[in-house]
């Protein structure tokens, strides 16, 4: 915030500039803010202890069996409730998930942090850079998920397969404990959140934004919850899961990014930028953005991608799989990353740096050409330019 307010005073960006990108991120920061309560009321009613459990049963002590179940679960829950859920939420779960039953937790919680960047294609809501290029794109919300889908799953198969390989000794390992049943499922968190995300699909083409639907799946949990402890401090505690300090950043960052772009960075990755949307231009602009994402982090670098590319929803696709391909290559690639780097260390079991790029650069060059490959295929089979 300081540093966008320096940008202001010295000329860098006009009060109106900074005005006008701040007003354009409100929607979707709102949309950030009210998905993060309604990934934390669902974790408050057990949802992902429940989905925790189920998967733990499922595995019946096998760490292989295991990694399927939470790729499945972590891909599923990234592409709905966004790669925060992921992260804070889900990564806890499957490390103690893991520990209940003796298996190794290394893969499982590299799969969290993987999937919560890859997994995030599928809909415009999975990820904060979605909804920022989402606009951009000009398709609605069905199309752009029926164009994102089989990038999605080539994505996720390749990571499960260099998974299989990099982590083939944790995968061998003698079959733990077999986890008891599963506690009854939170139906009623589980169908808000269902038709939560069906209110994103329904509401986008009458113009109702993602925001809006999030917030209302949000009041309607955070209702259940004060029904049943009436209380200032429940509130309170639901007021801060918006998180504030992070939604100030997200608009401060804009304007940081807005004056860099217009001073310097804009012309020079315009210049790099291919302009057509072949097989080969998308692989350059998702290249191009992958490695942006890992210099100044995923979402700056969409901030600073997507005008050059509006030119051509491809290529406003082929940058998201980019920047949220790319992040998992180094630590400082996405917010989500660091998140959950953060969330291994408050439990002593901090990822060692060499391990966490080795399998970055295992992942992220063959992720990036099979979704590059798919997208294209996606674009040319539903007409998009």
């Amino acid at each position: 915030m300081p540093a966008a307010g320096v940008a202001v005073a010295a000329g860098l960006v006009t009060p109106s500039a900074a005005g006008g990108q701040i007003r354009a991120l409100g929607p979707t920061v709102a949309f950030l803010a009210a998905v993060l309560v309604l990934a934390h009321l669902a974790d408050d009613e057990g949802v992902f202890a429940w989905a925790g459990a189920l998967a733990a049963t499922a595995s019946r002590g096998s760490p292989a069996r295991l990694l399927r179940i939470v790729f499945a679960v972590a891909a599923l829950v990234t592409a709905a409730l966004s790669l925060d859920a992921t992260v804070v939420l889900l990564t806890p779960v499957v490390l103690v998930m893991a520990a209940r039953i003796g298996v190794p937790a290394r893969p499982h919680a590299y799969a969290c942090a993987h999937l919560s960047n890859s997994a995030s294609l599928l809909l415009p809501v999975s990820n904060l850079t979605n909804l920022l290029a989402f606009a951009a794109s000009g398709l609605g919300f069905a199309s752009f998920a029926a164009v994102m889908a089989l990038p999605w799953i080539a994505v996720i198969a390749v990571e499960y397969l260099v998974f299989r390989l990099f982590f083939r000794r944790d995968l061998a390992a003698p079959a733990g404990i077999p986890a008891g049943e599963a506690p009854p499922p939170p139906r009623f968190a589980l169908v808000v959140l269902a038709v939560t995300l069906a209110g994103f699909a329904l509401g986008e083409p009458l113009g109702v934004h993602p925001a809006w639907i999030a917030a209302l799946g949000a009041l309607v949990l955070a209702g259940r919850q004060l029904a049943k402890v009436r209380s200032a401090k429940t509130v309170l505690r639901i007021a801060r899961e918006t998180n504030p300090a992070f939604c100030a950043f997200v608009l401060a960052l804009g304007v940081v990014v807005l004056a860099v772009r217009r001073h310097g960075l804009g012309p020079l990755v315009a210049h790099l930028t291919p302009g057509s949307a072949t097989l080969l231009g998308l692989l350059g602009t998702a290249v191009l953005a992958a490695v942006l994402a890992n210099l100044v982090n995923n979402l700056p670098a969409t901030l600073v991608m997507v005008p050059i590319v509006a030119h051509s929803p491809a290529l406003v696709l082929a940058v998201l799989l980019g920047v949220n391909i790319g992040p998992n290559l180094t630590y400082t690639g996405s917010l989500a990353t660091l998140l959950w780097r953060r969330v291994l260390h408050v439990r002593d079991i901090a990822p060692p740096l060499g391990e966490f790029v080795l399998l970055g650069a295992l992942t992220v060059p063959a992720c990036l050409a099979a979704a590059t490959l798919a997208l294209w295929l996606s674009i040319r089979a539903l007409g998009v330019a």
